[in-house]
């Protein structure tokens, strides 16, 4: 469920993302080159009216591989780090453990996905369309195996404290279900 929803969530975030991509990146093109969106709204009309509607799901392959691959390491992994501080750590089910368990998540998910996302910015930024495999054989020729991990500490900085609060907002409200409808709380859950 956790990839299914990830695979569905990156395809209908695809347009947001690629205008964020672009966006952030056009200070940094000479100004001939740059897109100059005056906002959000005028990014997605000029996209569909310059390039085309499909200019909006450049790169939606990637994301949503990317999304796919961080929802299911973010669950997985923090379901792992929490069972095994309860039961290897001695913690006891709290917050720290559920801090402690959602910042390695967190950590495993950048990790995970961090190659991933190397390689959808630069599929969403790019002027001309490129063959992914192109794209992955000029980059490893140019700067070896070390671009898989180009920007993991913005990542981590990003996606870390997303992790976080998300795991421990989950936590609360299970535990307020709990109370409200009066059920024992089991330590698997």
């Amino acid at each position: 469920m956790a990839s299914t929803s990830g695979f569905l969530g990156g395809i209908a975030g695809n347009p947001a993302d690629v205008l964020n991509v672009r966006m952030q990146n056009d200070m940094s093109l000479p100004a001939a080159q740059r897109r100059n969106y005056k906002n959000a709204v005028d990014g997605l009309f000029r996209m569909s009216r310059e390039e085309g509607w499909r200019s909006l799901f450049r790169g939606v392959w990637p994301n949503s591989f990317r999304a796919v691959l961080m929802t299911a390491s973010q669950l997985a992994s923090y379901d792992g780090f929490k069972r095994l501080l309860l039961e290897k750590a001695g913690m006891e089910d709290g917050l720290t453990t559920h801090f402690t368990a959602s910042f390695l998540a967190g950590f495993v998910a950048t990790t995970v996905c961090s190659p991933v996302d190397v390689i959808k910015t630069r599929v969403m930024s790019a002027k001309e369309k490129e063959g992914l495999l192109v794209l992955l054989r000029r980059t490893i020729a140019h700067e070896g195996v070390g671009w898989m991990f180009r920007g993991w500490v913005p990542s981590f900085v990003r996606l870390g404290p997303h992790t976080i609060a998300t795991f421990l907002f989950l936590e609360q409200h299970k535990k307020i279900y709990r109370h409200l409808k009066g059920v024992e709380h089991d330590d698997s859950t």
